[in-house]
């Protein structure tokens, strides 16, 4: 167990691991839901996933909403790699930054749950689809997730070669 938690690395622990385990805690404390795990791996995987959808939701949904409204200015990402490069600070700073943005999420994401949970108290039909919206809400957030994943992997690899 131990041997696990020495490889999450701080980026992991403080964009999955940490708002996971916030959100699976106010879930259950806020909102009645019973997520937290008995078992401490099941719970770490879990708590973890959690992050990593609150984390995705926050780059595909958040980080442009915030830009488009001018509260968050992005530069290139050809610059952020040359920066990075004379400044070791910026990476942590981007960390932290997304953590921000992590939390962010979390919070939106609980209010939308708690919405979508008033909503469903009135609408029975949608208790019966609730498995179904759920994974197919996540499986089109991962297949964004994917591309813009790849498009970032894309861009270091044309800046590596300049």
């Amino acid at each position: 167990m131990s041997e696990i938690l020495t490889k999450i690395s701080s980026y992991d622990l403080f964009n999955n691991l940490f708002p996971g385990t916030l959100f699976i805690v106010l879930a259950e404390k806020l909102l009645n839901i019973p997520l937290i795990q008995e078992s401490v791996l099941v719970g770490i995987f879990l708590y973890y996933f959690v992050g990593m959808i609150i984390s995705r939701f926050g780059s595909l949904i958040i980080a442009p909403i915030l830009k488009k409204i001018k509260l968050a200015k992005f530069e290139d990402y050809k610059d952020y790699i040359s920066a990075s490069k004379l400044d070791d600070k910026i990476d942590l700073l981007s960390q932290i930054n997304n953590t921000y943005r992590t939390i962010i999420s979390m919070l939106i994401l609980l209010l939308l749950l708690k919405l979508y949970l008033f909503i469903e108290s009135y609408i029975q039909f949608l208790q019966d689809y609730r498995i179904i919206i759920l994974l197919f809400s996540l499986i089109v957030m991962f297949i964004f997730s994917y591309k813009k994943q790849t498009k970032f992997i894309t861009k270091r690899i044309k800046a590596s070669k300049k």
